[in-house]
Order: structure tokens, then C-alpha cells, then sequence
């Protein structure tokens, strides 16, 4: 499609700022040069840094009802400009249309439920239990946050921080994936055209991700970092952060299992499964990576799985016709291709399930019997259209490889009824357990995982926490 690229300079101060050297981003679907995009040096991030501690001194007094305001005419803007949105992330990210335009009203969304919330942060006021004082609890915007984002959701991930941290009155600095900066920028220009005012959303493209990111943690005036990505790297900022006790919030990694147990409904376990494993291709860190199939149904479920998985048409994401578009790179492709191998060499029994007859980034979904608990595929976050067929007999054996991960972000659990569902998901190590359906991420809900899937949570009535800082009053009235 030819739509016309939007911003591609560095915004920092209100003002978009060219940089001395460019990077390329490139058309997953034919590896084509989209667009050149500033490349932000140290002495940019040091900038943007300038910025919003300079803006921060004046936005966190101002009032709630103004942030919500803004965020609410940013959505009302990205909502009349949805189709565009969709075309600018499927070019940049290679995913299906269809796919990126429910990623850009979701993402959407963030800024009218934190438009929402900006106004309704609650405090506490009471008598201390010896009635000697009394308690009164308040909330302040923290200061400056970082914001990285990555590559897989580059709107969606962006409004999620960028939402939650103006509704609290936070100055930010979003440093997006180097593979998909082009929708940063655009949704950066959104808040712009919205009325953000200067210096309060700074946006740094960058090639030289660590350097950039190292510079900004390093500086005392940056109090939180948020961050979503792999856990590998997730640790690294942790570290860094630990120099200044810097507030973190970290959506990392997953290994997300899909159960289904005996007596479950197939049909709703295969349509479920096409939404947790396909959506967006498979590479969401909600994306179900592992199925344990309960013996009873592993024959009826695979067959059907793989005959719905058969139907999708793959190709160029920009085409409306298409279910599957490329993976984000050449390289990301291969990687998902190395795991198959394994699978394939460990004994599993691999099957393509679509003809692929594009040049570009593309990957034929497969599905993958015979796998056994502990293999390759249950143990990387595969990241692509691969599903692994794990038999089981007993329920407690499910539960028990379910858990058998350092990741505990989301799980699925297909039962008989809701009650075997709710009981079964109590049971999962996991920040979050999607019962008889194929998707639970929601701007009104609380998401995030246990173990190494992260710290804090985006979204719903905790989200905006992450960028406040409780301070308790002792008043003697």
C-alpha cells in the first residue's frame, strides 16, 4: 500500500530534532527500505533527558482533569486515523492487516481508559489505631520514566506506557524497537496533535539501543524504568537500575501453556487455540507456546488444529486477504526455523501445514506431534506459528508440566465448565489464566506475570501506580 510515512526524526522538547547519522527500516514482506529514521547519538538521549525534567517541574501540578483531556482527544485522533495505524505496523512489522488493525484499536483504547483513570487515583484517610494521629495517604507522579517498547506491538506497547505515565503526570522519554520505529513516532505525534505539551513525551530512534538506554538509567533525574521485552535483557536493566534503586516494572518473557482437559469442547479448544497461537503470528509474549492435550481428545483436537491452522492464507500483510503476514526479519524467521529443527531432531513429528511461495520473511504455520515435556519447543519462547502437541493423562501431571517453566506470564485452560476452569487455574503459576477462551489481554485489566515474566503490572487500575509514589502524611488533628 502506498501510504505516506509519517515522522522520522527524534522528538525531543516538542520539536522534531534530526539526528547526524540515519538507520534504515526495513518491509519484512520484501526486505525493502521503508524509511531512513534518525539515529540518536548520547548527547540526544542527554537532550531528552533535559527535556522532561525541565517539563516534568510544571506538568505533575497540573490537574488531572487536563492529562485526562489530552489523552482523551489522543484517542478520539488515533480512533478517526485507525486504518492508517494498521498500515503503518503492517509494513514496518510485517503482520497481517487484520492483525494490525486490532492491534491499533486496542492500543487505542489505552489512552481512553487512562483518560479515565487520571481523575479517579485514590488516597486514604483515616485514624490511626491508636487514634493518636491521623493517616493520610497520597500519590505523587514519580518523575521522569523511560519507556522501552518492543518490536512485536510497537502501537499497543507504546500507548500502554505512554498512557498510564501522562495520566499520572510523569514526564517520559520512549526509546521503541529499532525494527518498528516508525509507529512510535507516529503515536508520539498523536499526543503532539492532542496537546501534550512540550517536553513531556520525547521519542529517541536509535540503532545503538544498550548505549542509548545506559546513558538515560545512568542519569539520577530518570526515576522509573519501564520496560517490556525478553527476560534476558529485562535482567540486564535490572542491574542497572540497582546502581540508583531505580523503580522498574518489567513485562518480560513467556512460555504460555494451553491445556485442555478432559471433557473439554474441542471445537472452542481449536478456536481458542487459533486466537492464543496465531494472533499476530505467534510472536506475543501471550502467544500459547506449549499444548498439553488430555489423551481422551489429542487425536480430535490435532487433527482439527492442524486442518484450521491449513486454511490460513500467508502473504504480504498489507493484503486484506491475508491471515498470516511475514515475521518481523529475515533473521527473526530464522531462528523459528532452528527451533523446528531441533523439535525435528529430538523426534517430533513436524508437519506444514500452508505453501509458502513468498520471497520475504515468511514462515508456513506447523504444528508438531510426539513432543515430549523438557524438549526444545516447551522450553524457548518459540515466537512464530509453531504449536507443540504434548499428550497427557492426568490432570495433576498437566498442572504440573504447565508450571515446569522460570516463566509464569499467562496460561490457558480449556475445561468441561467454569468451575473445573477457575479451580485448574487457581492451580498455574501465572500472572494471568485465560478459562475457555483464546485471549484475556484488556486495557481494563491488570497484565503481567510471576517468576521471570516480570515485575508490576500494565493496565487496569494498578497501571497507573507504576508511575506514582505513595507518601503518607502523620497529621495531628
Amino acid at each position: 500500500m502506498g501510504i505516506k510515512v509519517g515522522p522520522v526524526d527524534l522528538l525531543i522538547d516538542g520539536v522534531w530534532t534530526k539526528s547526524a547519522k540515519s538507520f534504515p527500516v526495513y518491509n519484512p514482506t520484501d526486505t525493502s527500505v521503508l524509511a531512513e529514521v534518525a539515529d540518536a547519538t548520547v548527547q540526544d538521549a542527554i537532550s531528552s533527558v533535559d527535556s522532561a525534567h525541565e517539563a516534568f517541574q510544571t506538568f505533575s501540578q497540573t490537574s488531572p482533569r487536563s492529562r485526562a483531556e489530552i489523552l482523551r482527544k489522543a484517542f478520539e485522533i488515533m480512533s478517526s486515523e485507525i486504518d492508517y495505524c494498521a498500515e503503518l505496523i503492517s509494513l514496518e512489522n510485517g503482520k497481517a492487516l487484520k492483525d494490525a488493525k486490532a492491534e491499533s484499536v486496542y492500543a487505542a483504547e489505552f489512552f481512553r481508559w487512562f483518560s479515565e483513570e487520571a481523575s479517579r487515583v485514590a488516597g486514604d484517610f483515616r485514624y490511626s489505631p491508636n487514634r493518636d494521629k491521623t493517616i493520610i495517604t497520597d500519590h505523587k507522579p514519580i518523575g521522569v520514566a523511560a519507556l522501552i517498547t518492543p518490536w512485536n506491538f510497537p502501537a499497543a506497547m507504546a500507548t500502554r506506557k505512554i498512557g498510564p505515565a501522562f495520566a499520572a503526570g510523569c514526564t517520559m522519554i520512549l526509546k521503541p524497537a529499532s525494527e518498528t520505529p516508525l509507529t512510535a513516532l507516529w503515536v508520539a505525534d498523536v499526543m503532539q496533535r492532542a496537546g501534550a505539551p512540550k517536553g513531556v513525551v520525547n521519542v529517541l530512534t536509535t540503532s545503538k539501543s544498550s548505549e542509548i538506554i545506559s546513558t538515560i538509567m545512568k542519569d539520577e533525574r530518570v526515576k522509573t524504568v519501564s520496560f517490556t521485552g525478553s527476560t534476558y535483557v529485562g535482567k540486564i536493566l535490572l542491574h542497572q537500575a540497582a546502581d540508583s534503586v531505580m523503580r522498574c516494572s518489567m513485562e518480560l518473557g513467556g512460555n504460555a501453556p494451553f491445556v485442555v482437559l478432559e471433557g473439554a469442547d474441542v471445537d472452542s479448544a481449536v478456536a481458542g487455540a487459533m486466537v492464543a497461537k496465531m494472533r499476530n503470528g505467534g510472536a506475543a509474549c501471550t502467544a500459547a507456546n506449549r499444548f498439553y492435550i488430555h489423551e481422551s481428545v489429542s487425536k480430535e483436537f490435532s487433527q482439527k488444529f492442524g486442518a484450521a491452522l491449513g486454511s490460513l492464507k500467508v502473504g504480504p500483510g498489507v493484503n486484506k486477504d491475508t491471515d498470516l503476514g511475514a515475521m518481523v526479519s529475515i533473521k527473526e524467521r530464522d531462528k523459528i526455523v532452528e527451533l523446528i529443527e531441533q523439535a525435528r531432531s529430538e523426534g517430533g513429528n513436524v508437519v506444514s501445514t500452508t505453501k509458502v511461495s513468498e520471497s520475504g520473511a515468511f514462515l508456513s504455520p506447523h504444528i508438531i506431534s510426539g513432543v515430549k515435556h523438557g524438549s526444545v519447543l516447551t522450553k524457548e519462547e518459540i515466537f512464530g506459528p509453531v504449536a507443540p502437541i504434548i499428550e497427557f493423562q492426568k490432570q495433576s501431571d498437566a498442572i504440573e508440566m504447565a508450571n515446569d517453566t522460570e516463566y509464569g506470564l499467562i496460561s490457558y485452560v480449556y475445561a468441561k465448565d467454569g468451575a473445573e476452569g477457575i479451580k485448574v487455574a487457581r492451580q498455574m503459576d501465572t500472572g494471568m489464566v485465560a478459562i475457555n477462551r483464546g485471549i484475556a489481554s484488556d486495557p481494563a485489566a491488570p497484565f503481567g506475570g510471576m517468576k521471570e515474566s516480570g515485575l508490576g503490572r500494565e493496565g487496569g487500575f494498578a497501571g497507573i501506580h507504576e508511575f506514582l509514589e505513595p507518601q503518607y502524611f502523620a497529621v495531628d488533628l
